[in-house]
């Protein structure tokens, strides 16, 4: 339904692309940048592949657009990047790009790479917590600005819980899996494919999960950039469609190259990939109505400032710019 209300938009490209050309329009708009920059991540498939296959660097060869890849290990460290006008797409997790934009960071979701199940909160394999009430007091391992933090902080919620009956110990997601199978913690807001990993190779437990609490996979754009260059916006998000449906194609590709670039083993990458979901490309409703639902959170925890109003800001993050308009012709 969504990928149906999105190319209903057609008339709008059409209407756009011309538009670039008649006199008074942006010359700006209809050249390439001479270096674009993207990151990688290994919660995103998506950008695996077109790291590794070079459809990026394909795209952009004609306009002799450098391509700089940068290796995200979060949503945090994308949104660092995204904030410090160090990449110009950078991928995430839905609720902290929403966190990200609430705070200044001036961003704009273009793509929706997956929409996973990454996230859970794990234990070791002998470990006496049994549900999330046993967590209070317990050291419990989520890296700030992600979706496995959040997710923490959502699960808690719903028994009456806050980050104050913890003890958070804020550590990025691979350091998070150590501290756990080390026992250096009592639980962990696991991310994939660290926790699959974790799972398979450590014999770690999931005590908590909850799909619905696991936000969709962003792409975001620095808003300046999809306002300067619209056209380029728009041949990244065909780039990423393109990876989305070679991965529908070739799963157990898609699981071999994860599991190369990862470092992580066959049967790892397959487990991570089980629980993820290609289907939905397109910014939309859908996605508006689940972070509206998340969002209570954000505020109920002081992570945006006092009077945000949280559902504009998802509305202003989600709206489709001009390089999404023009998009819309290549989601099929």
């Amino acid at each position: 339904m969504q990928r149906r209300a999105f190319l209903t938009q057609l008339s709008v490209v059409l209407a756009t692309s011309a538009a670039t050309f008649l006199p008074g329009a942006s010359a700006q708009s209809a050249v390439a940048p001479k270096e674009l920059r993207v990151d990688y991540a290994y919660y995103s498939p998506a950008s695996l592949a077109i790291k590794k296959f070079g459809w990026l660097e394909d795209e952009f060869k004609a306009d002799g657009t450098e391509i700089k890849w940068v290796l995200s290990q979060g949503s945090n460290r994308a949104l660092e990047f995204l904030a410090a006008d160090a990449v110009d797409f950078g991928s995430t997790a839905g609720l902290a790009a929403v966190l990200a934009r609430a705070n200044g960071n001036p961003i704009k979701t273009v793509y929706v790479y997956s929409k996973p199940e990454w996230t859970a909160l794990v234990v070791s394999k002998d470990s006496p917590v049994k549900s999330i009430e046993d967590l209070r007091g317990r050291k419990v391992a989520a890296t700030k600005g992600t979706d496995p933090y959040l997710f923490l902080l959502r699960s808690l919620n719903d028994k009456g819980l806050t980050k104050t009956d913890i003890q958070h110990v804020h550590l990025q997601h691979a350091d998070g899996r150590a501290a756990l199978e080390q026992g250096r913690v009592d639980a962990w807001a696991g991310l994939d494919p660290h926790m699959a990993a974790s799972e398979l190779d450590s014999g770690t437990r999931i005590v908590y999960r909850n799909v619905d609490y696991n936000t969709y996979g962003f792409l975001n754009a620095r808003e300046k950039f999809v306002a300067q260059y619209p056209q380029a916006t728009a041949r990244v998000i065909k780039v990423y469609e393109r990876a989305r449906k070679w991965i529908q194609a070739y799963p157990a590709d898609a699981a071999k190259l994860l599991a190369a670039e990862a470092k992580i083993s066959l049967e790892v990458a397959k487990r991570q990939l089980a629980r993820t979901d290609f289907n939905q490309s397109a910014p939309g409703a859908v996605h508006v109505s689940a972070l509206k639902s998340a969002a209570p959170i954000l505020v109920e925890e002081g992570l945006v400032k006092a009077g945000t109003d949280v559902a504009r800001v998802i509305d202003d993050l989600v709206a489709p710019a001009g390089g999404v308009r023009l998009a819309a012709a290549q989601i099929q």
